[in-house]
């Protein structure tokens, strides 16, 4: 890849930039949103989605609540024009819903266009012709006053047909290949074709640049929409459109910066398809003003069925790293982000926070449906004993001691290297209580009684290797007693016994759950135990820790 030389600048500098945007830092309101995935987005599938998938996408496109859809071409096919008319006929455009249909400026299929559109209450007319220099010189080769009159000779029939027919249609206009466009002639086409629209605050205009195919950073495209925005004949009566294409992988930096530098309206599509890298993001671009405190306006709160359905009828993936919406966007995997992330859950629960601040989470996942117990802390190899200990206390109401979790943490990293793979919730459950819970492996405690002596005394059954034992010893508690009398009978040698005890609960039962530790010559070894009995689980504690440690030996 040596040939750099034969690239050069395609797009036009504005001279003098304004940048009034520079300014500002984020974007206060949202913009009116279309959406073109049954049109741009549909043309652009491997297999186009059939009649009944255009429904069920239109439907869904609804509910998210897109107001603006473009729905189609319908001169360009017979199933184009078969879907808006099933639309129309059967009723199913809401009233507070308008359709956009595209057509190219020539004659005929103006004219199929309003035929197809027959019936329909609110519609937005789109008519594009190409203006960059590329297009006018190797495909049109036509001049400037040339290409203007094709867009002029179109924007009038738009207007005779409309006026003849009485409907109460608004219309569209793009400059196709605006962003290699020269600013000074997209902007003399445009208010030609304004002039014959001569829009009304009652019946806006609606001007659309699209980034048709992305030639140029960001803050460039920015510069080109606010000269347009700045310059435009009939400013207020005109809705500034957007439609960035995503060639070099900045569609979505391409539409903030527009909306900064005074677009109102952005076209795209859920999850960027489109042709050749896609369209702009609606849903990362909305949920970039949605964690910022802007509502956007349309609602992804259950993510998980629109990536259903999406994913079924376009026959698309959506990429698991995909902004807000990807399998794992909200995973963390590394030890270090799953400690602070459950310390920063931890912080919002003491602190009864109202904005959310969490680390490592731009947004909180529950609000695009995503799941903490499945969708955030994820256990791999790689995870930390904060993370793990997370899973356990989210998941399954444990609480670990702060000593012990680095040691589970190791045990359940070790189970997922060795298996070179990710651990659910359930199989971290599993190695933790098959490791450390009720263990029972050597010595099993069959029977007890306590009294008050001096201080107090135990009377034990146990069942060592199978065999009965009758053990008694005072101590200065009833687990001191117990530990006692074990130490004195087994021979088992351990000491500075540390204890933690709480309640968990699940549904309607509470146990109650202990953690303890001995130390002994092999070095410290935990136990835990769960009863419904507060002193069966501490003795159950002590008794896993013992057995382990004789596993030890």
């Amino acid at each position: 890849m040596h040939n750099a030389e034969k690239y050069t600048t395609q797009f036009f500098t504005v001279k003098n930039p304004a940048r009034k945007w520079v300014e500002k830092s984020r974007i206060e309101q949202p913009p009116v949103w279309c959406s073109v995935d049954l049109r741009d987005g549909n043309q652009s599938l491997i297999i186009p989605m059939s009649l009944e998938e255009k429904l069920e996408f239109f439907k869904l496109l609804v509910d998210i609540g897109f107001k603006e859809i473009e729905v189609g071409f319908p001169a360009a096919s017979e199933t184009e024009y078969t879907f808006l008319r099933t639309l129309i006929e059967q009723d199913m455009i809401p009233d507070d819903v308008t359709v956009q249909v595209l057509t190219q400026s020539r004659e005929h299929i103006i004219r199929k266009t309003f035929k197809a559109l027959e019936g329909c209450k609110n519609a937005v007319v789109h008519l594009y012709n190409s203006t960059s220099v590329a297009q006018r010189e190797q495909v049109f080769r036509k001049s400037k006053e040339e290409i203007t009159k094709i867009a002029v000779e179109g924007a009038v029939l738009c207007k005779k047909i409309a006026e003849e027919t009485g409907a109460p249609y608004r219309f569209e206009y793009s400059p196709e290949s605006f962003t290699g466009t020269e600013p000074e002639f997209a902007l003399s086409v445009c208010n030609a074709v304004l002039d014959i629209w001569k829009p009304t605050p009652d019946r806006k205009a609606i001007i659309n640049l699209p980034v048709t195919v992305e030639l140029s950073s960001p803050h460039v495209y920015a510069d080109q929409v606010e000269f347009m925005c700045d310059n435009l004949k009939y400013r207020e009566e005109v809705v500034v459109s957007l439609h960035p294409h995503n060639d070099r992988g900045c569609a979505v930096a391409d539409a903030e910066l527009g909306i900064l530098a005074g677009a109102d309206r952005i076209e795209g599509t859920l999850f960027g398809n489109g042709e050749r890298t896609g369209n702009t993001d609606l849903v990362t671009l909305a949920l970039n003003m949605y964690a910022q405190g802007v509502d956007p306006g349309l609602d992804f709160a259950e993510m998980p069925k629109i990536v259903e359905v999406y994913e079924r009828v376009t026959r698309m993936h959506v990429p698991d790293r995909q902004p807000y919406a990807g399998a794992l966007v909200f995973a963390a995997f590394s030890g270090s982000h799953q400690d602070a992330i459950a310390k920063g859950m931890h912080w919002r629960e003491e602190k009864n926070c109202i904005t959310w601040t969490v680390p490592y989470l731009p947004i909180d996942p529950a609000d695009v449906g995503r799941e903490y117990e499945t969708d955030v802390i994820r256990i791999n190899s790689q995870s930390g004993k904060g993370g793990i200990g997370y899973l356990l206390e989210h998941n399954f109401g444990y609480v670990l001691p702060a000593k012990m979790r680095e040691e589970v943490g190791y045990l359940v990293k070790n189970i997922s290297d060795h298996a070179h793979a990710e651990l659910t919730p359930a199989e971290v459950l599993a190695a933790f209580t098959d490791t450390y819970v009720n263990i029972e492996t050597h010595v099993r405690l069959t029977d007890y009684h306590f009294e008050k002596k001096t201080g107090i005394c135990a009377s034990l059954t146990l069942e060592a290797d199978g065999v009965s034992h009758e053990l008694k010893s005072c101590g200065n508690g009833r687990l001191d007693a117990v530990a006692n009398a074990v130490k004195k009978y087994l021979g088992i040698e351990f000491s500075n016994l540390t204890y933690e005890e709480h309640a968990i609960s699940r549904g309607s039962s509470s146990k109650a759950i202990t953690y303890v530790s001995i130390n002994t010559q092999k070095g410290t070894v935990w136990g835990v135990g769960i009863h419904d009995d507060i002193i069966v689980s501490s003795i159950n504690a002590l008794f896993s820790a013992v057995n382990r440690s004789m596993e030890r030996e």
